[in-house]
């Protein structure tokens, strides 16, 4: 797929003419490339992006890999999250074999490289036997990418099933193996404090971080974040913390959510936001318009110096009916959910230089030394650039433009098949 712009194959030039990293005025900016690194200035071969914007690769910090494109055979009933539950935990005993797994990862990544994202964590179902199929499966595309796409796993499984078993500490291990983080779905149990407690121990025993899903619900009592908060306080865990979707802290009192920001800014938990997702889920009920968006507090966090970022979440399946794992879709719909325009000048960051930081990704931002892998849209602000999806935009990668074709869908024709 040709973009908007050619640039030389040698990989030393200079980008005039552009605009980097949302500046605020048009034009004026130039970015030099050599040896497949962004540098200082030389007098390489001068391209003219006409007012062009250029952006830093994505970073993806919350994917659904092991699940995505399974739609086509197993489908979202009535669009609510317990089917969606349900309609996954049945394709998953059913179809979910090691080449199963791998070739839609596969096919995901190939998506998500040709829109211009360098770097993704993605979630992993892990109940058991499952564990023992997807994390082999990752650790295979993990190497077979590592020079297009930086990879992350982290493990998905109930709160109800962090406990003293054999179980739990042998997802924990495999996890922890692989160069994983730990993560489970929170909602209110009865020793909820217990079970975290018992969760951050084994996370910080295995030197790991951790990535919950946490009160994905529009339940206002459904509050596991302050737990969360406050059980990383009381065991002084001094790991990364990332707390996705928070989605009941937007429908609870003003006193009780200033508490539980209060708690999480102590903590140090990070947060991301999955504004797609979370419109399509939350609040659905047969025949009644939904009244809310879905999304947490992602202003009020911001403002308490809580770091926040944004990414893809489910695609293509019964969670998610659509998505390409494109975070230029990201970026549009998050500014329109959740009204990050007329706001913080620097919420680009929050899909790149962001979750890479929050991750431990490394930090490409367009700085010389980085690698050279930007995005260059034909958009001179973003008033034309957000309005559009931007098809004709130009990716490069180590300084040379890649091919951005995208798979046909008809490449998972034999698996979808397989009911």
């Amino acid at each position: 797929m040709k973009g908007f712009l050619k640039l030389p194959e040698s990989g030393c030039y200079q980008i005039a003419n552009c605009v980097i990293a949302a500046g605020a005025v048009r034009g004026g900016d130039r970015l030099f490339v050599d040896g497949g690194k962004v540098s200082g200035a030389h007098d390489g071969p001068v391209i003219d992006a006409g007012g062009a914007m250029v952006l830093p690769g994505f970073v993806d910090m919350h994917t659904h890999l092991d699940k995505g494109h399974i739609w086509p055979r197993a489908p979202n009933p009535d669009g609510s999250f317990g089917a969606a539950l349900e309609a996954v935990h049945r394709d998953r005993e059913t179809n979910w074999h090691a080449a199963d797994v791998t070739r839609r990862m596969d096919f995901a990544l190939r998506c998500a490289y040709a829109h211009g994202t360098r770097a993704i964590r993605t979630h992993l179902d892990s109940a058991p036997p499952q564990h023992r199929i997807s994390w082999p499966a990752f650790d295979a595309i993990r190497s077979s990418w590592r020079d297009r796409i930086e990879l992350q796993a982290v493990t998905i499984f109930s709160i109800e099933s962090v406990d003293k078993s054999a179980e739990f500490t042998g997802i924990a291990d495999m996890a922890a193996r692989y160069g994983g983080a730990l993560g489970c779905v929170t909602y209110p149990v009865a020793d909820i404090d217990d079970r975290l407690e018992r969760f951050f121990s084994a996370a910080s025993e295995r030197g790991m971080s951790v990535d919950l899903h946490v009160d994905e619900t529009r339940d206002p009592g459904s509050a596991t974040l302050r737990s969360i908060a406050e059980a990383a306080i009381r065991t002084g865990f001094e790991g990364g913390i990332v707390a996705g979707h928070c989605c009941s802290l937007a429908r609870q009192e003003p006193g009780q959510v200033d508490a539980t920001l209060d708690l999480v800014a102590e903590a140090g938990i990070d947060i991301v936001s999955l504004p797609m997702c979370n419109l399509y889920l939350q609040d659905r009920f047969a025949g009644r318009t939904p009244r809310w968006r879905g999304v947490t507090l992602v202003h009020e966090m911001r403002c308490r110096g809580i770091r926040v970022a944004f990414a893809s979440d489910n695609t293509r399946d019964p969670f998610y009916a659509y998505g390409d794992l494109d975070m230029v879709e990201v970026m549009r719909e998050a500014t329109r959910i959740c009204h990050l325009d007329h706001t913080d000048p620097d919420w680009h960051d929050a899909f790149s230089a962001g979750p890479a930081g929050i991750c431990g990704f490394s930090p490409d931002s367009l700085r010389p030394g980085d690698r050279a892998d930007f995005v260059l849209f034909n958009a001179r602000d973003w008033s034309e650039l957000l309005p559009r999806p931007q098809s004709d935009r130009v990716v490069v990668r180590d300084g040379l433009a890649i091919d951005r074709t995208l798979p046909d869908y008809r490449e998972l024709d034999d698996l979808m098949e397989a009911v």
